[in-house]
Protein backbone atom coordinates (compact mmCIF):
# COMPACT_ATOMS: atom_id res chain seq x y z
CA UNK A 1 0.00 0.00 0.00
CA UNK A 2 1.28 3.77 -1.03
CA UNK A 3 -0.25 5.55 1.69
CA UNK A 4 -2.93 8.00 1.23
CA UNK A 5 -3.52 11.33 -0.30
CA UNK A 6 -6.04 14.61 0.21
CA UNK A 7 -6.39 16.67 -2.89
CA UNK A 8 -8.80 19.77 -3.15
CA UNK A 9 -9.79 20.67 -6.48
CA UNK A 10 -10.62 24.81 -6.31
CA UNK A 11 -11.77 27.70 -9.00
CA UNK A 12 -14.32 29.64 -9.84
CA UNK A 13 -17.94 28.84 -10.93
CA UNK A 14 -18.07 27.32 -14.28
CA UNK A 15 -14.42 26.24 -15.35
CA UNK A 16 -14.81 22.91 -14.95
CA UNK A 17 -13.77 21.27 -11.91
CA UNK A 18 -15.90 18.40 -11.93
CA UNK A 19 -15.65 17.66 -15.42
CA UNK A 20 -12.09 17.33 -14.74
CA UNK A 21 -12.44 15.20 -12.23
CA UNK A 22 -15.38 12.95 -13.66
CA UNK A 23 -12.93 12.37 -16.56
CA UNK A 24 -10.57 11.03 -14.08
CA UNK A 25 -12.78 8.91 -12.42
CA UNK A 26 -15.43 7.89 -15.05
CA UNK A 27 -13.97 8.72 -18.43
CA UNK A 28 -17.56 10.88 -19.16
CA UNK A 29 -18.39 14.46 -19.82
CA UNK A 30 -21.20 16.14 -19.34
CA UNK A 31 -22.41 18.15 -22.27
CA UNK A 32 -24.51 20.34 -20.30
CA UNK A 33 -23.18 22.54 -17.02
CA UNK A 34 -25.16 21.71 -13.64
CA UNK A 35 -23.72 24.04 -11.16
CA UNK A 36 -22.07 22.08 -8.19
CA UNK A 37 -24.37 22.41 -5.20
CA UNK A 38 -21.50 21.95 -2.47
CA UNK A 39 -18.43 20.55 -2.09
CA UNK A 40 -18.44 17.18 -3.20
CA UNK A 41 -15.64 14.49 -1.97
CA UNK A 42 -14.25 11.62 -3.88
CA UNK A 43 -12.80 8.33 -2.83
CA UNK A 44 -10.84 6.60 -5.51
CA UNK A 45 -8.01 4.11 -5.29
CA UNK A 46 -5.07 4.94 -7.56
CA UNK A 47 -1.80 2.36 -9.21
CA UNK A 48 1.34 4.53 -9.20
CA UNK A 49 4.76 3.37 -10.15
CA UNK A 50 3.33 -0.06 -9.06
CA UNK A 51 2.15 1.55 -5.58
CA UNK A 52 -1.92 1.61 -4.64
CA UNK A 53 -2.90 5.30 -3.28
CA UNK A 54 -6.21 6.03 -1.68
CA UNK A 55 -6.90 9.53 -3.04
CA UNK A 56 -10.13 11.89 -1.71
CA UNK A 57 -10.42 14.26 -3.91
CA UNK A 58 -12.78 17.43 -3.01
CA UNK A 59 -14.26 18.88 -5.48
CA UNK A 60 -15.35 22.74 -4.97
CA UNK A 61 -14.18 25.20 -2.72
CA UNK A 62 -17.74 25.41 -0.90
CA UNK A 63 -17.23 29.64 -0.70
CA UNK A 64 -20.34 31.16 -1.59
CA UNK A 65 -19.57 34.61 -1.68
CA UNK A 66 -22.54 37.39 -1.72
CA UNK A 67 -21.38 38.95 -5.18
CA UNK A 68 -20.76 42.80 -4.58
CA UNK A 69 -19.68 44.82 -7.45
CA UNK A 70 -16.50 46.93 -7.22
CA UNK A 71 -16.37 49.61 -9.39
CA UNK A 72 -12.70 50.77 -10.66
CA UNK A 73 -12.60 54.04 -8.91
CA UNK A 74 -13.12 52.06 -5.87
CA UNK A 75 -10.05 50.26 -6.10
CA UNK A 76 -9.26 46.86 -7.69
CA UNK A 77 -7.11 45.44 -4.09
CA UNK A 78 -8.88 42.11 -2.74
CA UNK A 79 -11.63 41.10 -5.15
CA UNK A 80 -12.21 37.77 -6.93
CA UNK A 81 -14.93 36.75 -10.09
CA UNK A 82 -18.41 36.65 -8.84
CA UNK A 83 -21.38 36.39 -11.01
CA UNK A 84 -22.62 40.45 -10.76
CA UNK A 85 -18.90 41.12 -11.57
CA UNK A 86 -16.05 41.55 -8.59
CA UNK A 87 -16.63 40.15 -5.04
CA UNK A 88 -15.01 41.16 -2.20
CA UNK A 89 -12.54 38.82 -0.61
CA UNK A 90 -13.84 40.02 2.93
CA UNK A 91 -16.94 38.57 1.93
CA UNK A 92 -15.75 34.85 1.94
CA UNK A 93 -16.48 32.32 4.96
CA UNK A 94 -14.13 31.33 7.30
CA UNK A 95 -11.33 29.29 5.10
CA UNK A 96 -11.32 27.18 8.20
CA UNK A 97 -14.53 25.71 6.45
CA UNK A 98 -12.57 24.50 3.59
CA UNK A 99 -10.14 22.44 5.36
CA UNK A 100 -7.35 24.29 4.22
CA UNK A 101 -5.09 23.18 6.46
CA UNK A 102 -6.01 19.25 6.03
CA UNK A 103 -5.00 19.38 2.34
CA UNK A 104 -1.85 17.34 1.01
CA UNK A 105 -1.83 19.41 -2.99
CA UNK A 106 -4.25 21.73 -4.32
CA UNK A 107 -5.28 21.83 -8.23
CA UNK A 108 -6.44 24.97 -8.94
CA UNK A 109 -8.64 25.64 -12.19
CA UNK A 110 -9.53 28.09 -14.73
CA UNK A 111 -10.72 28.67 -18.04
CA UNK A 112 -8.12 29.85 -20.83
CA UNK A 113 -11.02 32.05 -22.39
CA UNK A 114 -11.89 33.51 -19.14
CA UNK A 115 -9.01 36.55 -17.35
CA UNK A 116 -11.37 36.89 -13.85
CA UNK A 117 -11.72 33.06 -13.40
CA UNK A 118 -7.49 33.63 -13.59
CA UNK A 119 -7.76 36.32 -11.26
CA UNK A 120 -10.15 33.98 -8.68
CA UNK A 121 -7.20 31.42 -9.25
CA UNK A 122 -4.77 34.11 -8.05
CA UNK A 123 -6.57 35.38 -4.93
CA UNK A 124 -7.42 31.47 -4.24
CA UNK A 125 -3.55 30.58 -4.15
CA UNK A 126 -2.53 33.64 -1.60
CA UNK A 127 -5.78 32.51 0.34
CA UNK A 128 -4.43 29.29 0.79
CA UNK A 129 -0.81 30.55 1.81
CA UNK A 130 -2.50 32.86 4.39
CA UNK A 131 -4.65 30.24 5.74
CA UNK A 132 -1.73 27.57 5.85
CA UNK A 133 1.19 29.36 7.39
CA UNK A 134 -0.66 33.06 8.38
CA UNK A 135 0.61 36.38 6.55
CA UNK A 136 4.23 34.85 6.60
CA UNK A 137 6.40 32.80 4.57
CA UNK A 138 6.39 28.46 5.11
CA UNK A 139 8.36 27.87 8.49
CA UNK A 140 11.15 25.70 7.96
CA UNK A 141 11.11 22.17 7.83
CA UNK A 142 6.85 22.42 7.45
CA UNK A 143 5.36 20.36 5.23
CA UNK A 144 4.51 21.68 1.88
CA UNK A 145 1.14 21.20 0.26
CA UNK A 146 1.97 21.30 -4.09
CA UNK A 147 0.02 23.79 -5.81
CA UNK A 148 -1.11 23.00 -9.74
CA UNK A 149 -2.77 25.68 -11.91
CA UNK A 150 -4.97 24.14 -14.40
CA UNK A 151 -6.02 26.45 -17.75
CA UNK A 152 -9.01 24.28 -18.80
CA UNK A 153 -10.86 24.46 -21.74
CA UNK A 154 -7.99 24.60 -24.73
CA UNK A 155 -10.01 23.05 -27.27
CA UNK A 156 -11.60 26.31 -27.11
CA UNK A 157 -7.57 27.75 -27.98
CA UNK A 158 -8.82 30.38 -30.71
CA UNK A 159 -10.78 32.45 -27.83
CA UNK A 160 -7.88 32.28 -25.28
CA UNK A 161 -7.22 35.71 -23.34
CA UNK A 162 -3.75 35.17 -23.16
CA UNK A 163 -0.71 33.18 -24.58
CA UNK A 164 -0.06 30.38 -22.82
CA UNK A 165 3.60 30.89 -22.47
CA UNK A 166 3.38 34.13 -20.63
CA UNK A 167 0.63 32.50 -18.15
CA UNK A 168 3.01 29.47 -17.55
CA UNK A 169 5.98 31.95 -17.20
CA UNK A 170 4.13 33.80 -14.40
CA UNK A 171 2.31 31.16 -12.24
CA UNK A 172 5.89 28.90 -12.27
CA UNK A 173 8.19 31.80 -11.52
CA UNK A 174 6.63 34.48 -9.56
CA UNK A 175 3.59 32.29 -7.86
CA UNK A 176 6.10 29.35 -7.69
CA UNK A 177 3.49 26.83 -8.80
CA UNK A 178 3.17 24.53 -11.51
CA UNK A 179 1.49 24.77 -14.58
CA UNK A 180 -0.44 22.91 -16.93
CA UNK A 181 -3.24 22.72 -19.75
CA UNK A 182 -5.82 20.45 -20.22
CA UNK A 183 -9.17 19.38 -22.35
CA UNK A 184 -11.51 18.20 -19.87
CA UNK A 185 -13.97 17.62 -22.63
CA UNK A 186 -11.91 15.91 -24.79
CA UNK A 187 -10.00 14.24 -21.48
CA UNK A 188 -6.63 15.73 -22.64
CA UNK A 189 -3.64 15.86 -20.43
CA UNK A 190 -6.35 15.05 -17.33
CA UNK A 191 -4.45 11.70 -16.47
CA UNK A 192 -1.47 13.42 -16.17
CA UNK A 193 -2.62 16.67 -14.09
CA UNK A 194 -3.16 13.68 -11.56
CA UNK A 195 -0.20 11.34 -12.16
CA UNK A 196 2.01 14.94 -11.93
CA UNK A 197 0.41 16.31 -8.55
CA UNK A 198 0.19 12.90 -7.45
CA UNK A 199 3.95 12.62 -7.91
CA UNK A 200 5.07 15.75 -6.67
CA UNK A 201 3.14 15.41 -3.15
CA UNK A 202 4.45 11.97 -2.73
CA UNK A 203 8.21 13.83 -3.02
CA UNK A 204 6.92 16.87 -1.19
CA UNK A 205 9.66 16.52 1.61
CA UNK A 206 12.83 17.06 -1.46
CA UNK A 207 14.51 20.44 -0.91
CA UNK A 208 13.29 21.60 -4.27
CA UNK A 209 11.30 24.44 -6.16
CA UNK A 210 7.86 23.42 -5.82
CA UNK A 211 7.34 24.37 -9.57
CA UNK A 212 10.79 22.82 -10.59
CA UNK A 213 9.18 19.20 -9.00
CA UNK A 214 6.06 19.76 -10.26
CA UNK A 215 7.81 20.38 -14.21
CA UNK A 216 10.12 17.20 -13.18
CA UNK A 217 7.29 15.34 -13.10
CA UNK A 218 6.37 15.05 -16.98
CA UNK A 219 8.29 12.26 -17.51
CA UNK A 220 5.96 9.20 -18.16
CA UNK A 221 4.75 7.27 -15.65
CA UNK A 222 2.08 4.57 -15.04
CA UNK A 223 -0.70 5.78 -13.44
CA UNK A 224 -4.13 4.41 -13.60
CA UNK A 225 -7.64 3.12 -11.42
CA UNK A 226 -8.36 0.84 -9.42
Amino acid sequence: MGGSLRVAVLGAPGVGKTAIIRQFLFGDYPERHRPTDGPRLYRPAVLLDGAVYDLSIRDGDGARPVPVYLPASAGGSGSVYGKHGCVSLREWPDPKDWSLQDTDAFVLVYDICSPDSFDYVKALRQRISETRWGRGHRPAGAPEAPILVVGNKRDRQRLRFGPRRALAALVRRGWRCGYLECSAKYNWHVLRLFRELLRCALVRARPAHPALRLQGALHPARCSLM
